[in-house]
């Protein structure tokens, strides 16, 4: 699942981010949704997230779906 839609993606979520950093060459990280930082119900980048491990990133994928 894709994560431009905030209604998907929820604190406790498994999801694959891109760094700011990694943008260009598009490496993925993976980590446990803490905090959306997005406040529209769209964005066609990804929603921006912060994972528990204070990294901060656009959701690319959704790999498992939170509370």
């Amino acid at each position: 699942m894709k994560g431009q839609n905030r209604s998907d993606v929820n604190p406790g979520s498994l999801v694959d981010i891109v760094l700011k950093q990694d943008q260009p060459s598009g490496k993925l990280t993976r980590g446990i949704v803490k905090d959306i930082l997005t406040n529209s119900q769209t964005h066609p980048h990804g929603i921006k997230v912060r994972l528990t491990d204070g990294q901060v990133g656009r959701v690319q994928n959704i790999v498992e779906k939170g509370q």
